[in-house]
């Protein structure tokens, strides 16, 4: 080999050297990519998950109680016959197979272990690996139990017939899988801001300003107490109530009540379920609505008494 065949071998020696350098660069930066947006990602779902917290508590719902680890025996293959206490080779105290795992109930070595073991081909049994083209020499394989066959790894069928495991599924992208968890983050953040704005709403007249749902309450509850007001009214009529009580009830009973009334209704079907402070309740409109609305009913009964008289 001459010297510029030695030259030309070592120039592509170096250039595969560098490509690999690179190459190797490239897969570094690309793991910390990764590794930097897989802790992003937690870090938004830990976030998430606190804020699920504050509006399950918000609205009265408890968090779940987190689930048990499942059970390793009750998952796992049911157990098997212990081994004997003797050495290996002493056939006559292996315990007898459970049904199915061999020709016939008789105590024996398990299948597999012995010359004997394998059953000929025309006996009816599964002869396993035995009954494919080309392998006559094998063992047969033994028949599982129910409990055991639906632990078994999954088969497919090949053209000779004996049974192959299938092909484990293609590796998952790392880069598509945190693309499809960051649209999930996202779509989880915008679910998480409409049931905000759901709870800054109070169940009572959600779609109404503070100082309109307050007007309407209190006058809602004037207007009940001037309901009352004219019960009085026709009871004092027929002799029931003497004057004086009528008079008390009008200018101080009845507006107080329904001064009570809506500012409790208020506190507890106008309170949002997440909200900063305490919402208002115009305690100066409330009262100058109750004890205004309760004696202007009254004179406005009145006015229409004497009309219609």
């Amino acid at each position: 080999m001459s010297f510029e065949e030695y030259a030309a071998l070592a120039r592509q020696l170096a250039e595969h050297r560098r490509a690999g350098v690179r190459d190797a660069a490239a897969e570094s930066a690309r793991r910390r990519d990764l590794h930097a947006a897989a802790d992003y990602l937690h870090q938004r779902l830990t976030a998430q998950g606190q804020r699920l917290d504050q509006l399950g508590r918000a609205i009265g719902v408890d968090q779940p109680p987190a689930a048990p680890p499942p059970d390793a025996g009750a998952a796992g293959a049911p157990p098997g016959p212990p081994f004997p206490p003797g050495p290996p080779s002493d056939p006559a105290t292996w315990p007898a197979p459970p049904v199915g795992f061999g020709p016939s109930a008789a105590p024996g070595p398990p299948v597999g272990f012995g010359p004997s073991a394998a059953p000929e081909a025309g006996d009816g049994d599964f002869a396993g690996a035995a009954g494919a083209p080309g392998r006559a020499g094998v063992g047969a394989y033994p028949e599982l139990p129910a409990g055991q066959a639906r632990l078994a790894l999954p088969t497919a069928v090949s053209p000779a017939g004996g049974g192959v495991p299938t092909q484990r599924a293609a590796a998952v992208d790392p880069v598509v899988e945190l693309e499809l968890a960051r649209r999930m983050a996202d779509e989880a953040d915008r679910h998480g801001q409409q049931a905000e704005l759901l709870a800054q709403r109070p169940a009572l007249l959600p779609t109404w300003s503070p100082l309109a749902r307050a007007v309407a309450v209190y006058a809602a509850c004037g207007a009940a107490a001037g309901v009352f007001m004219l019960t009085l009214v026709l009871a004092s009529g027929i002799g029931l109530v003497d004057g004086f009580t009528l008079g008390a009830w009008i200018c101080a009973g009845l507006p107080a009540l329904a001064f009570f009334a809506g500012y409790l209704v208020l506190g507890r079907w106008g309170r949002p379920a997440m909200v900063a402070g305490t919402p208002p309740r115009y305690l100066p409109l409330g009262f100058a609505i109750c004890f205004l609305l309760v004696p202007l009913g009254y004179c406005g009964y009145l006015l229409l008494f004497r009309a219609l008289r």
